[in-house]
């Protein structure tokens, strides 16, 4: 199976609960860890449709754990949500649970970020990257804490810039089509994103280094 990453869009959305039942043997008996552990071992034989389901499934919390990783530079993150899967498609094998699933592609993302900045703090050209430590949270906190903090960062931006990041990424409309809705030109839309983007990953950073 080939993992296609040209098609992996870029998704900011709140995550949905799943519900949870537990069997009278007291055995795990979600509809989640069965899903998870039907997708793994077809993924493991090579099914192109469980890996798509892969891929619907935990994209978005991904890419939410990946913008914190990499303290909000949305490249780095891309390229790490794109890394899990593309490792996911060669090496998952057998899962127990979704949390065990989510668990493998958590550690896989974190391992990818590490290594992308180790990388980057040896590039000359990227002297002037902001240095990331080994005790950095956005390495070594669990991942609720790093999803809270992009929450945060989410909230702290003004109402019409959380409104823009989501159209965008989420609806996945175009520039022009945002341009359209919002009485803006495709540029004026363009100049806007990047200041909020810009902006949220400030927060991000900020958010990280603790500071008030």
């Amino acid at each position: 199976m080939t993992a296609t990453t040209t098609s992996m869009p870029l998704l900011i959305r709140e995550q949905t609960p799943r519900a949870i039942v537990e069997a009278s043997s007291g055995q795990p008996a979600s509809a989640a860890d069965a899903e998870a552990r039907a997708l793994a071992a077809a993924i493991a034989r090579g099914d192109e449709q469980a890996f798509r389901a892969l891929y619907d499934r935990y994209h978005d919390r991904l890419l939410r754990l990946a913008l914190v990783l990499g303290r909000g530079d949305e490249s780095l993150a891309q390229d790490l949500v794109q890394t899990v899967f593309v490792t996911a498609a060669k090496k998952l094998r057998r899962i127990e649970s979704d949390g065990h699933l989510w668990n493998w592609l958590a550690r896989v993302a974190r391992q990818a970020s590490a290594k992308a900045w180790r990388k980057r703090l040896r590039d000359p050209t990227m002297a002037h990257a902001e240095a990331l430590t080994e005790d950095c949270p956005a390495l070594v906190e669990p991942d609720s804490f790093l999803e809270e903090k992009l929450d945060a960062a989410m909230k702290s931006l003004d109402a019409d810039e959380q409104q823009l990041l989501r159209i965008f990424y989420f609806d996945r409309l175009s520039q022009k089509e945002i341009a359209d809705q919002l009485g803006m030109t495709p540029k004026a839309v363009s100049s806007r994103l990047e200041r909020v983007r810009e902006k949220l990953r400030s927060l991000i950073k900020r958010a990280l280094s603790h500071e008030t």
